[in-house]
Order: C-alpha cells, then structure tokens, then sequence
C-alpha cells in the first residue's frame, strides 16, 4: 500500500486531537511530544489540515489547534483525502488507461489491486475518530455469512491457529501490493 508517513502521522495527530477531553486548543508542540513527531512535519500537516477545514487554529497564549467538527464527523478517509495520500496498489500513474507496464497496457492482475486499493478507501470512510479513539475500528468490515469476518474485539492472533484463514500471495513484479 501507498500510505506513507505524511498519512499516518496525520491520523495519529488528529486521533490525538480527537482524544483530548478539555474542550480547548492543544499546541502542536504537545502533539508532536505525545506522538513522537518532528514539530515541523506536524506544522506542515496542519496547514493542509486548516485548509481543507478539518481544524481550526488559534493563535496567542494557549494557542493550537482544535477539531471543527465532532469526532464522529470526521472519517479517516477525510484525513488522508486532506494531505494528499492516495491509497493506490498499483503502479499506474493517474491515467490508469494507458497501463503500468513497459509497454503501456495494464498488467493481468490490475483489477485486482485497484479493487483492493478501493476497498481499503471504503474501509477508511467507515471508520470515524471516534471509532478510533473508543478502539471500533472493525466498523465496516463485518458482513453475515462471511466465513472469514473476525468478530468485534477479536483478532487474528487471539483467534486459535486453526482457524485463521491462511493463503499464499503472489505478487507479479509488474503490478501490486509491494507498492508497485
């Protein structure tokens, strides 16, 4: 997947925001020693953050930043959307038509990591800060009579051994999860 650090940490700091229970601004500088972030990639984030309205800065003593809409207003998919992440499993560039092969044709498997990359930006847009902070992040992800859907607050390593799905992924080198 194609999420760098840019999208990550915009996650982490908005969940941090979202967290924060006091109602007022909150300084980068404490986000950024909470989370472990250098201060000025944190200052960069932000600006995008404020311009696209997902926060509000104030200035002066006691100054930061805080959410302009409630927690469970705002998606992770919001976010990443926010700082320009895109969550894209191919290699194609923005004209998937012309391909992302040599000679310009889509690889075999292209549909298959385009649905991939899909779902997983369907995913993202369920899940609230919200969802986040009270740790719901299977939201979204359940549908009856999967075989394979892990029950709320369970996860594949709790699950006995037997019945964790298991598979073999082939990625071609032409195309795929490896970030191509």
């Amino acid at each position: 997947m194609m999420l760098t650090t840019k999208g990550r940490y915009s996650v982490m700091a908005m969940v941090d925001l979202a967290k924060d229970k006091n109602g007022g601004p909150i300084a980068l500088a404490d986000i950024a020693e909470r989370q472990d972030i250098a201060l000025t990639y944190l200052e960069q984030i932000f600006a995008r953050l404020k311009k696209e309205g997902l926060v509000r800065a104030f200035r002066g003593p006691g100054g930061g930043y805080m959410l302009t809409r409630s927690p469970e207003e705002i998606f992770i998919s919001d976010i990443i959307s926010a700082v320009d992440e895109k969550i894209k499993m191919t290699r194609c560039d923005h004209n998937p038509a012309k391909g992302c092969m040599s000679h310009k044709v889509r690889c075999l498997t292209h549909d298959l990591w385009d649905g991939l990359g899909n779902q997983i930006f369907n995913y993202l847009r369920s899940v609230s800060l919200a969802d986040v902070v009270n740790r719901r992040t299977n939201v979204g992800v359940q549908r009856a009579g999967d075989p394979f859907a892990i029950p709320a607050q369970t996860t594949a390593a709790s699950k006995p051994a037997s019945t964790v799905p298991q598979a073999e992924v082939e990625t071609p080198a032409t195309c795929g999860a490896s970030g191509h």
